[in-house]
């Protein structure tokens, strides 16, 4: 139930970055991996605070952002384009994204 099924020919590898001395995920990638909207994923962290210490998640900063996307050749937030981003991004280390799987976007 918690399979991973990407429409497109998409490399886990490639939405893993290095922030801060450690290998993250943005939560857009998180998001399009488990096919849900990003809020979905923003909206499971803001309800479970206390199992997403800042060692498991954290938001970036704006000027992590602007490196972050400058370093993005082919861009995994191509699904972004419309208006951009609202707020800025949320990084999930490795226990981060474990924890998220616990807590949301199951489907039936």
């Amino acid at each position: 139930m918690n399979d991973v099924i990407l429409t497109e020919q998409v490399k886990i590898e490639d939405m893993i970055y290095e922030i801060r001395e450690n290998q993250v995920m943005l939560d857009s990638d998180l998001a399009k991996l488990y096919e849900v909207e990003t809020k979905r994923i923003n909206e499971a962290v803001k309800n479970n605070l206390e199992k997403f210490s800042e060692r498991f998640s954290w938001l970036l900063t704006e000027e992590e952002w602007k490196f972050l996307r400058s370093k993005i050749s082919t861009s995994s937030l191509k699904h972004n384009v419309h208006g951009g981003r609202k707020y800025q991004p949320r990084m999930f280390t490795e226990q981060g994204v474990a924890m998220l799987a616990t807590i949301c976007c199951y489907k039936s």
